[in-house]
């Protein structure tokens, strides 16, 4: 040990710091179902080897019109020729753990998951989750990643209201607006809060405009169990078909499934604008995870790859979802400025997000006391 420590001293005297360096351990190849990176599954070629081989990959509650899902799976398999078996379309993050917990050693098990925040934690502090980094870890922001590789952020967006300015003369702008009369029977939230991400983000958001933080989401609840008394909470389900036949007339949803209503209800009598309330500014991520005991292991860690990569990514903002590298490859040049340029642009300073713990402690009281506060 003494020997190596003079070996490195006189290396720093004779040559200048760092030019003889330590020579790299090799990375140990390690069955594919056990690789947490492609270095370790033999390489990249070795990695799209193995999954062509499977030749197929199960996802879950993936919605094509989701930030741009369908692009997505329609360019992996194009680039890959692996079949993309999706199930469940319109489930929650919820039902995609519980599912993992049923199907384990099943062919038709999902490999991979699309979760919110919470959720992708709750899952990790499960150990239902495969450890994998993806070729670009390092360049994925500290605050968007498990610090073990359980998990990664590929998209976000913010909190938002669309409105159907032709059922609704006067579209409202912040959450308090909501509480007005003339909204009565209107406002629908994307899900439920308990098991759905974009609705806890929602009941989040109006806890920062109603007095709330991060550490206390209370008032998020207790704005929607007024929104609920006063007659104006919708608990339909804010999809097109709601919207077009005017169930639905006003949504919180992620401004990404808002903006992307504009072209779905292209060629109907509905005009649908869309706002980010300037009271509850709030803006989260969707995790990317890999079911640990997924039965393509190969083609699971191949479609982290493809989200994280500059195409997968810039497919991102074909669906008006911000990708998690936005930033990184607009300095680097690969990000499609044209198509980042139709965002909403977003007044102040850049988002904050919750930690770990504040999440996963609202989450928590949103399960105790959402069923509670709004009833059936």
């Amino acid at each position: 040990m003494r020997a190596v420590a003079l070996t490195a001293f006189l290396c720093a005297v004779a040559f200048g710091l760092g030019a003889c360096g330590e020579e790299k351990e090799p990375v140990q190849v390690v069955p594919v179902a056990e690789a947490s990176s492609a270095e370790e599954a033999g390489g990249m070629d070795a990695l799209i080897k193995e999954a062509k081989k499977e030749g197929t990959l199960n996802t879950t509650t993936l919605l094509r019109h989701w930030a741009n899902y369908g692009g997505l799976m329609d360019g992996f398999e194009k680039k890959y020729g692996i079949k993309i078996v999706n199930s469940n379309p319109f489930g929650s993050s919820q039902q995609e753990i519980d599912d993992i917990k049923k199907s384990r050693g099943k062919a038709s098990a999902p490999d991979v998951l699309d979760l919110g925040d919470a959720f992708a934690q709750s899952a990790a502090r499960q150990d239902l989750l495969a450890p994998y980094r993806v070729e670009g870890w390092d360049r994925i922001p500290a605050n968007q990643k498990d610090p073990g590789g359980a998990w990664f952020n590929s998209y976000g967006g913010y909190v938002s209201i669309g409105c159907d300015k032709s059922r609704v003369p006067v579209c409202p702008v912040s959450f308090a607006d909501l509480l007005k009369p003339e909204y009565r029977g209107k406002v629908a939230l994307n899900g439920n809060p308990t098991t759905a991400g974009s609705a806890f983000a929602g009941v989040y958001a109006a806890a920062l405009a109603n007095g709330g933080s991060f550490d206390d989401i209370q008032p998020g609840i207790d704005f929607f169990a007024k929104l609920d008394d006063v007659g104006n909470y919708n608990r339909g389900n804010p999809n097109p078909e709601a919207i077009a036949r005017g169930e639905t007339p006003i949504s919180i949803e992620w401004d990404f499934l808002n903006l992307r209503h504009i072209d779905e209800l292209r060629g109907t009598d509905v005009n649908w604008k869309v706002s980010i309330p300037f009271d509850g500014s709030f803006s989260q991520y969707y995790a990317q995870a890999i079911n640990e005991y997924a039965p393509h292991p190969a083609a699971a860690r191949l479609w982290q790859e493809y989200l994280a990569s500059t195409e997968g990514q810039n497919l991102r903002l074909s669906g008006d979802a911000r990708p998690v590298l936005m930033d990184v490859m607009a300095k680097d040049g690969t990000l499609d400025k044209g198509k980042a340029s139709r965002l909403p642009t977003i007044e102040g300073n850049p988002p904050a997000f919750p930690t770990d713990p504040q999440l996963n402690k609202a989450l928590q009281v949103v399960r105790e006391n959402w069923d509670k506060a709004i009833g059936g």
